[in-house]
């Protein structure tokens, strides 16, 4: 099992699990499939179905809409889960003694959501022995995109899988997720670049092509009114942009927008 001193490797070998922390995995995905909500697994189980490669893990992801959040939470805690909202822009975390899975509706920023789509794009996999949904290759790779803080990078996980999946990769699907955000993609493909000089074809030629004109087109004719986006990857090393520089904090905008919608979709959850 990880913890916050394990370092975060990688290796084509499963980490052993506590037989605890197995059990309540297996039981989480057995009540959740009982129940029938929606969801797929995320994080170190769906990196490894799409690349091979493990990571030591803590806990065990789960990816939903907002709108079965409550849902998930109810049917957990009727099992005698203990369950709590942390964060009700994208985080709920139900726990069993030492142990606890996360049930992720989008991003901690608000800016990409999951939504139904994901669960329909996803890929039959199997977790602990119990037959579940795995977060398909491009929902994942855009789930990492924003996850570049000095404790948390997961450029790698993003470098492995367009190494392992290239071309099969759906690009659009991609670009449609991150919508105006797609310089971030540029960004992790030039990481990718770095790391694989021999391999970037691997990413289509109209791909790069596509982005880096894009990009170009920014550079050559910037926007006056573009908005400083620092605090959407790292509020706290880009606080004085906001407190001392005068910056509008974007962060805030989207958060706030995301608990409003979040909100009103658990109100009509409720009231099912």
């Amino acid at each position: 099992m990880a913890d916050a001193t394990t370092p975060r490797t990688s290796s084509s070998i499963p980490p052993e699990l506590p037989a605890e922390q197995r059990e309540l995995f297996h039981r989480v995905l057995t009540v959740l499939n009982e129940c029938g909500v929606s969801y797929a697994v995320a994080g170190a189980f769906a990196l490894q179905q799409h690349t091979g490669i493990w990571h030591p893990t803590k806990d065990l992801d789960i990816s939903l809409a907002a709108d079965c959040v409550k849902r998930a939470l109810r049917c957990l805690q009727a099992d005698g889960f203990t369950c709590e909202v942390l964060d009700p822009v994208w985080l709920a975390k139900a726990y069993r003694g030492e142990f606890f899975v996360d049930l992720i509706s989008g991003m901690s920023n608000g800016v990409i959501a999951v939504d139904q789509i994901w669960m329909d794009r996803s890929r039959f996999g199997s977790v602990v022995g119990i037959p579940v949904r795995v977060l398909a290759p491009e929902e994942l790779l855009a789930s990492k995109l924003f996850v570049t803080r000095r404790e948390r990078f997961d450029g790698a996980d993003i470098a492995h899988i367009v190494y392992s999946l290239g071309e099969r990769l759906e690009w659009q699907r991609l670009l449609d997720i991150l919508g105006e955000h797609d310089q971030l993609l540029l960004w992790a493909l030039m990481f990718f670049a770095y790391i694989y000089p021999a391999q970037v074809r691997l990413v289509p030629t109209a791909i790069w092509k596509m982005l880096l004109d894009r990009f170009r087109e920014a550079i050559e004719h910037p926007d006056p009114r573009a908005q400083f986006r620092g605090s959407l990857i790292d509020p706290h090393l880009f606080a004085i942009d906001v407190d001392e520089w005068g910056f509008e904090d974007q962060l805030t905008k989207y958060r706030s927008r995301r608990v409003r919608e979040n909100s009103n979709r658990w109100e009509s959850e409720r009231n099912l």
